[in-house]
């Protein structure tokens, strides 16, 4: 049986560290030196610079992606009992802040393709205790956002885009106006979490808006409720980004453009072995946002998926599964206003979908192992 030349990993972060060790050990040492670890002028710089590559008016960050998410719906003034519409088939934070908060999440289905936010079923959602919209810009494009906005503001409410997955891609209105995923809604949401496109060695996150007065109320939630210190005139939480993470951040959004390129040429590959083969789906492209391939995810027709994932364990390949069980379907969310069969596309997406290894390491010879691996399994 052939095997790799080299250990392949979902994300091989190592590698990756290898080629801007000095860059990175420097930033590091940066710090240590200063003994400025929190809040010190490393988070400040990352700031301005993310603002900078975003366009936005207003970075915040804070400890990880699941506090910019409820930040933001505490900075919206969402309360008990409001409704909030997100996606069936996303990673349990989304969720998560939702109910922490005491609100309702209310989930929908999605695109088959993309696998965003199902814009009819969004509408279809809709009631007079809604309040907000989370669309997930999921494994690295974002969701239909011209769309959704104007649904949202004619039925007047927040959005809160969760951009953990996409941060770098750009999303293209039909005036040919060019934005970055993140910046659309009231707020957008990002994290550092090390594998993710734009990680950290540790966690962190952050929030983006162009709202002047959000932007306050979303700092001084971050900080205890406080803009001065010991006056605190918000409920707040303690939610920071520390500055040796900033001080990696700011080296590594230098790059992220880089890292967007090589995940995406990777996809490519992917998608060349693979197309047309009738029991595999390639990732679908949205016409609205470029791609930033924070997964590179196969939809399987009339495969067995178990033997498939052990077929390339056996020869050192990971597959994983983003997400094997839907939302309605978890025991901390079953609710009794969703059944199994209530959600067709995701409850057929947690049954077939399949990731393969993507990141800024890949190579040629690695690319074509995954793939003759796949196919020899299908044939």
């Amino acid at each position: 049986m052939a095997t790799a030349t080299k250990k392949i990993q979902m994300v091989d972060l190592a590698g990756q560290y290898e080629k801007i060790k000095t860059e990175i050990d420097n930033a590091i040492a940066s710090v240590l030196h200063s003994a400025a670890f929190i809040n010190g002028p490393e988070v400040k710089s990352f700031q301005v610079e993310l603002e900078k590559y975003l366009g936005v008016k207003h970075v915040i960050p804070c400890a990880n992606g699941t506090d910019a998410l409820q930040i933001a719906m505490m900075a919206l003034g969402l309360k008990h009992g409001d409704e909030v519409i997100t996606s069936n088939f996303t990673f349990v934070a989304t969720a998560e802040v939702i109910g922490l908060l005491g609100l309702t999440p209310v989930l929908v289905d999605v695109y088959p393709g993309t696998f965003t936010l199902n814009i009819a079923a969004i509408e279809k959602a809709i009631t007079p205790k809604t309040k907000a919209i989370v669309p997930v810009h999921l494994f690295g494009q974002c969701a239909e956002m011209e769309e959704l906005m104007a649904l949202a503001k004619k039925h007047h409410l927040y959005v809160i885009e969760d951009n953990a997955q996409a941060i770098g891609a750009d999303y293209k209105y039909t005036d040919d106006k060019t934005v970055k995923a993140g910046t659309i809604g009231h707020f957008g949401t990002t994290s550092f979490f090390p594998s993710k496109n734009l990680g950290g060695y540790g966690d962190g996150g952050a929030l983006f808006t162009n709202d002047d007065e959000l932007a306050k109320k979303a700092r001084s939630i971050a900080n205890h409720g406080s803009t001065v210190q010991y006056y605190h005139d918000d409920i707040g939480v303690n939610s920071r980004l520390d500055s040796i993470q900033a001080a990696i951040l700011r080296i590594k959004l230098r790059h992220l453009n880089e890292y967007c390129a090589a995940r995406q040429k990777a996809a490519a590959y992917y998608d060349k072995a693979f197309a047309n083969h009738p029991q595999i789906k390639i990732p679908e492209r949205s016409k609205h946002s470029t791609h930033v391939f924070h997964q590179y995810t196969l939809v399987l027709h009339n495969v067995d998926r178990t033997k498939l994932r052990e077929h390339l364990a056996a020869k050192g390949i990971p597959a994983m599964i983003y997400y094997p069980v839907p939302l309605h379907l978890q025991k901390a969310y079953k609710d009794a206003r969703y059944k199994e069969g209530d959600f067709p596309v995701t409850e057929m997406l947690c049954a077939s979908v399949l990731s393969l290894p993507i990141h800024t390491e890949l190579d040629e010879e690695t690319l074509k192992f995954i793939t003759d691996s796949v196919l020899e399994f299908l044939k």
